[in-house]
């Protein structure tokens, strides 16, 4: 019918079931999922299989697109919606109904709350091998650098620092989920956003809480106030700004108030070269970098474009995601 969303039907039915209304669905279409009228009011219908912190991120940008270019209201149905997301999406007036009935729905005359219904966390299944570590380093390498799917594998391998097997199965994985084409001449990137989309889930859930080092803060205020003077080129390490204050040096919209820095160096070297110091409650994020960089050719103040893009979407914060969009428009064109 459409995308294995059937269970919409199922979150429907239960709604049905807990409030006595009538409740009409309209099948699929092409710009998104379903329509369904609710007290006389029509909602478009945007479904997923679970919604948590990792995805929320995503899935608040794809809202606020399909916001601007519709009229009528939009409501998220997911088999699974974690708790604190529905905490979130309540505050922010985001309408959702997952399938245990579970919906908050506040538009016009229309007003539906219901909590509390038990909803079964989605099952863990094992992870398609390009969505682990080495492929989402592969991944990364290809979303940031598209030229390089025309490397060979060897070559590949010694640019991600991936096993040449893992690349070859990799690569196969990418062909067979349509992200990859490959033609006699060439190969071809596919369906690109929707890539993007499913690597940035992946590299939270996978790969970032691995590189992820240290919680710290500035010594001083005059240091937070000042932090585009930073000399990071001056250390013998790399050291990119990633998240918040790579989208303020790219885009100059908006003050960073968590910091998000990629290095090479042990967090330990951070506390002389640039005054931080080690805190649990701190502003500071410090990363490993994870993808092939040089000290002598890489004098970029920031991480690139992609991973950008990933730290501000999964903030899950309006004008992270808005700064996220722009980056996308001016720095990923090739991506859209």
């Amino acid at each position: 019918m459409y995308r294995n969303n059937d269970f919409i039907y199922d979150a429907v039915t239960r709604l049905s079931e807990l409030t006595g209304l009538v409740i009409d669905v309209e099948g699929v279409r092409q710009e998104y999922d379903a329509l369904i009228s609710v007290l006389n009011t029509q909602f478009i219908i945007q479904s997923y299989t679970e919604i948590r912190s990792s995805n929320k991120g995503v899935i608040l940008s794809k809202i606020n697109a399909l916001s601007t270019n519709n009229k009528k209201p939009i409501l998220i149905v997911a088999k699974y919606i974690a708790a604190e997301i529905t905490s979130e999406f309540k505050v922010l007036g985001i309408n959702y109904l997952d399938v245990a009935g579970n919906v908050f729905i506040k538009h016009g005359n229309v007003f539906l709350f219901i909590s509390g219904q038990k909803s079964k966390r989605i099952a863990t299944f094992k992870q398609s091998r390009a969505f682990q570590e080495s492929g989402i380093k592969l991944i990364f390498n290809l979303l940031k650098t598209p030229e390089n799917l025309q490397l060979s594998y060897r070559a590949l391998s010694e640019l991600t620092d991936v096993s040449i097997g893992s690349v070859s199965n990799i690569m196969q994985e990418l062909e067979s989920l349509n992200f990859v084409l490959k033609t006699k001449a060439k190969r071809v990137l596919k369906n690109k956003k929707d890539l993007l989309d499913r690597w940035i889930i992946a590299y939270n859930d996978v790969l970032r809480p691995r590189i992820l080092r240290k919680k710290m803060r500035f010594v001083k205020d005059t240091e937070l106030a000042n932090w585009k003077s930073i000399p990071l080129n001056r250390m013998d390490g790399v050291c990119q700004w990633g998240g918040e204050p790579a989208g303020a040096l790219k885009t100059d919209y908006l003050s960073p108030e968590k910091f998000t820095l990629y290095t090479t160096l042990n967090w330990q070297n951070l506390i002389n070269e640039l005054n931080m110091v080690p805190d649990e409650n701190g502003n500071i994020e410090v990363l490993s970098i994870f993808w092939a960089t040089d000290k002598n050719t890489n004098t970029e103040q920031t991480v690139p474009a992609v991973l950008i893009y990933a730290d501000l979407i999964t903030s899950g914060f309006s004008r992270n995601i808005e700064t996220a969009d722009l980056i996308l428009e001016n720095e990923l064109q090739y991506i859209k």
